[in-house]
């Protein structure tokens, strides 16, 4: 039947059986209601956190002796020789994500059943040798409203995963982030992968995306056909190395690309009848016996239904091709926008290149013709134009536009003048995250400046922009944006890197770490007070506190003021100010602020005790919460200096005491080594 791992997201491994751990990411899993409800959740001690996870959300199945039913688990993480099989992942009850991280892992036999709508992938490879075999994803995914990149995978392989991947029998549709995207491992890994027999539809930005050297696929089929919820390429390519396709069949549908190839390698097609390769850079195509004509039928061995997957019963070939486009695929473009550079009756040649914010492609529109010598790079795009036409077709707004010649521009069938668009972002800043931690970011620049999708970044719509200042944040994603002017100011708390026009810099070169003042002025009474920002803070290096408790830490800050004041340094933005009791003016970088318009009011209202005064020895913790974090003497725990808050994260220890938190939001990480109790009391004030 299903071994279950024994560890979940971002946590170091089990050291012994004294481990309580959890990660929660996930709407499902944040409140106090969920699926599985999170007090009980964290009191499991001495058991796996993800066992757990399944065992309480009570999994039913039609035969319990053929396959068991998990919803709104969150991440599962599969280590070293860990196998899930028979199957099905329900998302109707909540997201699930596998998450192979260790070596010789296994997925076999598992059905995807219901659309999914969470801001995550299906199944995460970032370890060593991993086998995916019989697996259905073809009820695909809807974008949430907030999402990173393109959106979610079916299949995505890491940047770290330094095995061999083999995926076979898998059944991937209507998926918007690439339907297996495994071209990530060039970058770092290095791992191979290999894709055999299975059937992918209507993925964007493509079915199969592979990159690193002796990567394949073979006997399986991917298609547009412009009636499923995206449109995509069958395959997408780069490597330095060599690529191969074999005994294959791709159809391009309304997208125009059956087989793109990015940058430089070498590919070897045999047994394969594909409609078209596209794309751009010096790429060794080798071809043998290939055909225009694919036949798209599912091959044998693929599962068509959730249920047949996760019962290993899976006999394929639905015996039907899918239908064919009803639209003329020249005539209506598979994006949202036009532009057309129309060389016909110019003297001479005419140069172009253009940055759009989301993506673009070629297109045939007016009957252009791309030719080679045209470049395309997600958003970006150049070529030549003289007594012919070249079109594009493209997602977002045009950020950049520059020709060089007597060309005339159309977008959307409009002629427009080049100079109103010519070099008005000339630089782009570009934050690569990491997900080992979040990195909040924050920079001023003394012009425009709009988010961009350079180089693959996500346009956040969380991200703040006012008046030449930027605010956000970003994890395992990227984001950019392109300014012109000059770069004034930049501080970053996190470990993302930061590349200034493809050169990596250095924040602390650009600014102050902590730019902003923040000052509490006394009022001759009495007065307590809370500080949250959504960056870091720290008692300014001259002031001399009245409150010899005052604690500052991370992102949060306590303390009281009677007749003096009390000045702090910040990055980021202010997210809260509460005064528990008293009163004070407070002033933010020189101005006098209305505290009311700052947070809710409302002190930090949930707390953590950890509990070692019936331990039989010392325990450590760690832990991480969503919110602000500062410390407690609640319930008369003990505020220990030697426990550390670093913005969200808390490590700290405990004998024959308590050590309590009030923290906001949830805990999305919880460890214990010891025999310490760890309790979660929500609207703990008002008990």
């Amino acid at each position: 039947m299903m071994e279950l791992p024994e560890c979940m997201a971002r946590e170091p491994p089990v050291l012994d059986e004294d481990v309580v751990h959890t990660d929660a990411e996930t709407d499902e899993l944040s409140g106090n209601n969920g699926l599985l409800h999170r007090r009980s959740y964290l009191k499991l001690a001495g058991t796996s956190a993800a066992t757990a996870a399944v065992a309480s959300a009570n999994p039913v199945s039609a035969d319990e002796d053929e396959y068991d039913v998990i919803g709104g688990a969150g991440q599962i993480r599969l280590g070293d020789g860990e196998t899930l099989e028979n199957v099905i992942i329900d998302f109707d009850q909540g997201w699930t994500m596998l998450h192979c991280t260790g070596d010789n892992v296994t997925i076999r036999n598992v059905g995807f059943r219901g659309t999914h709508t969470a801001d995550q992938h299906a199944i995460v490879v970032s370890g060593g040798d991993t086998v995916i075999d019989n697996v259905y994803m073809g009820d695909g995914c809807v974008r949430p409203a907030q999402y990173s990149s393109h959106g979610q995978c079916g299949i995505f392989a890491h940047r770290d995963f330094y095995g061999h991947l083999e995926i076979r029998n898998c059944n991937i549709q209507d998926w918007p982030n690439n339907g297996i995207y495994a071209s990530a491992p060039e970058y770092d890994g290095g791992g191979t992968i290999e894709i055999d027999s299975c059937y992918a539809a209507n993925n964007y930005v493509s079915c199969y995306r592979l990159a690193t050297d002796g990567s394949s696929v073979s006997n399986s089929v991917a298609y547009n056909d412009g009636n499923g919820r995206y449109t995509g390429r069958a395959f997408w390519g780069w490597s330095p190395g060599t690529l191969t396709i074999e005994n294959c069949d791709f159809q391009e549908g309304s997208y125009n690309q059956a087989i793109h190839l990015r940058d430089s390698g070498s590919i070897q097609i045999r047994d394969t009848n594909h409609t078209g390769i596209h794309g751009a850079g010096s790429w060794d195509i080798s071809e043998s016996n290939v055909g225009s004509n694919p036949d798209l039928s599912m091959p044998d061995g693929v599962p068509t239904s959730a249920e047949e997957a996760a019962t290993g019963s899976s006999d394929g070939d639905s015996g039907e091709a899918p239908p064919e486009d009803d639209e003329d695929d020249d005539e209506v473009p598979s994006l949202t926008n036009t532009i057309v550079f129309d060389g016909n009756g110019t003297p001479d040649t005419t140069s172009y290149e253009f940055v759009v914010s989301e993506v673009v492609e070629p297109s045939e529109h007016e009957d252009a013709s791309i030719d080679d010598a045209a470049s395309v790079d997600e958003t970006e795009a150049s070529g030549d134009v003289a007594d012919y036409l070249d079109a594009w077709e493209f997602d977002g707004e045009i950020e950049r536009l520059s020709v060089d010649g007597d060309a005339t521009v159309r977008v959307n069938g409009d002629e427009i003048d080049p100079d109103d668009y010519d070099d008005v972002f000339e630089n782009v800043i570009l934050l690569d995250g990491s997900e080992e931690d979040v990195t909040r970011y924050e920079f001023v620049v003394d012009g425009d400046v709009i988010p961009s999708n350079y180089e693959g970044a996500s346009i956040d719509d969380e991200d703040e922009i006012d008046d030449g200042t930027v605010h956000g944040v970003v994890a395992d994603w990227k984001d950019a944006f392109r300014f012109n002017g000059d770069l004034e100011q930049f501080t970053a708390d996190g470990p993302a890197s930061v590349y200034l026009n493809d050169e990596e810099i250095d924040p602390a070169e650009y600014g102050e770490d902590r730019p902003h003042q923040l000052l509490v002025e006394g009022r001759g009474v009495p007065t307590s007070f809370g500080i949250t920002v959504d960056g870091t803070i720290e008692l300014d290096s001259e002031a001399d506190p009245e409150d010899e408790a005052t604690t500052v830490s991370g992102s949060t800050a306590q303390s009281s003021v009677t007749d003096g004041t009390q000045e702090f340094c910040f990055s980021g933005t202010l997210s809260d100010i509460t005064f528990s009791d008293g009163e004070a003016a407070v002033f933010l970088d020189g101005e006098e602020i209305d505290v009311s318009e700052y947070g809710d009011q409302e002190l930090f209202a949930n707390a953590l005790i950890i509990d070692g005064t019936e331990a039989d020895g010392p325990s450590t913790y760690s832990f991480k919460a969503s919110g602000g974090v500062v410390k407690s003497d609640y319930e008369a725990a003990s505020i220990d200096d030697e426990d550390v808050i670093e913005g969200k994260r808390v490590s700290g220890a405990v004998a024959d005491w308590l050590d309590a938190y009030w923290f906001d939001g949830d805990i999305e990480e919880l460890q214990v080594l010891g025999n310490a109790k760890a309790e979660i009391q929500y609207n703990a004030r008002d008990q």
